[in-house]
């Protein structure tokens, strides 16, 4: 408990400290390298004093010029740092309105042009999405959490529809990323924090642009079964382990 005390401070400090560096650095430049440099300082600040080692697959499936949509599974908190800190290249978050609320790193977010999404609203929801499909048409990838929450029993959870319009409306490509571990690090609704592996896991990007609104169910399903899958298989391999 003393020492998940120590890193909940730490992680405190730390995010004060570099959430005011990329407010003062975003009146420098937005669309710079220099706020994604500092986000994953400040991610991978956080990492190492949790105890987190990451190993990453898959890089070879990402072309450092091109834009896409990364889907991810949910699992911890501790999923943001390990994406911040690994996927090395520039992104926005799509994410919960809450986190915007957050004093000082709220702020940070919006500087960064993170994109806040309120689900309680809908048209609130609907010109976020408009804003993601113009960064993306901007050349700067986005960043998704399909089943919107963190999982509360380490499985896979249904995938909200929110991030299908968006891919198909913008054509780009989709990479599917499982993230493995990190629920045995944080678990949904517990403080402790344990230290452990994750495996990173980028796999082959999915054309979007062969489906259409009405199609984005299957493109819907065909995404959370490249997830399902290689997470389950992770999953097997531990238990092996």
């Amino acid at each position: 408990m003393i020492r998940t005390l120590l890193i909940f401070l730490w992680t405190v400090l730390v995010t004060g400290f570099f959430a005011v560096i990329v407010i003062l650095a975003s009146f420098i430049g937005k669309n710079s390298n220099t706020l994604h440099k500092i986000e994953r300082i400040w991610a991978k600040c956080i990492l190492v004093a949790s105890g987190v080692k990451v190993t990453v697959k898959g890089l070879h499936n990402i072309d450092p010029v091109g834009s896409y949509i990364y889907m991810s599974n949910h699992l911890s908190n501790f999923d943001i740092p390990v994406l911040r800190a690994y996927l090395p290249v520039q992104f926005r978050w799509l994410a919960k309105a809450e986190l915007f609320r957050i004093p000082l790193f709220g702020h940070a977010m919006k500087r960064a042009d993170h994109i806040r999404i309120d689900r309680s609203d809908r048209k609130s929801a609907i010109q976020s999405l408009n804003k993601a499909a113009k960064t993306i048409r901007n050349g700067v990838s986005v960043v998704i959490f399909p089943e919107g929450t963190r999982s509360q029993d380490n499985n896979i959870q249904p995938f909200k529809k929110g991030g299908f319009f968006l891919a198909v409306d913008s054509g780009v490509h989709i990479i599917p990323i499982i993230i493995h571990g990190t629920w045995f690090i944080m678990p949904k609704k517990r403080f402790l924090v344990k230290p452990g592996n994750v495996v990173l896991e980028i796999t082959s990007p999915i054309d979007s642009s062969d489906y259409t609104r009405k199609t984005k169910d299957d493109l819907m399903e065909k995404i959370r079964n490249v997830i399902l899958e290689s997470f389950e298989k992770g999953k097997k391999d531990r238990a092996l382990c």
